[in-house]
């Protein structure tokens, strides 16, 4: 496997890890806190923040290789993966304007990545 696909993966489990932590943020939010304290420093809102951290040092090494044209394409998964997991997590419902969306967001990148593939 070339340095460039393993760079593509690296951003996209990257992004993956970003939106897992949103969910568990959005989790943690729905929530009822005693204190202001205990609202930011419980173990679910403090693990999401170290997810953060890991997500943001893989997109930096991918980075190395991947070109920063690409990189907002790649990103733009995440609307794709926080809508799956808040349909599973959350209980959220997609509706004809979401999915009209998501739809939208894949075919803009299949869009690009023909064009950088061809």
């Amino acid at each position: 496997m070339s340095e460039f696909l393993v760079s593509v993966c690296v951003l996209l489990i990257s992004v993956f890890i970003s939106a897992f932590s949103h969910i568990l943020l959005k989790r943690a939010a729905n929530r009822f806190y005693e204190s202001k304290l205990k609202e930011y420093l419980n173990l679910p809102v403090i693990f999401a923040y170290g997810l953060f951290l890991i997500s943001t040092v893989l997109t930096i090494l991918a980075l190395k290789v991947i070109p920063l044209s690409l990189q907002p394409i790649l990103e733009s998964t995440s609307y794709i993966y926080i809508s799956v997991m808040g349909y599973f997590f959350l209980k959220e419902q997609f509706n004809r304007k979401k999915i009209a969306g998501l739809a939208l967001i894949l075919l803009g990148i299949f869009i690009y990545s023909v064009n950088i593939a061809g």
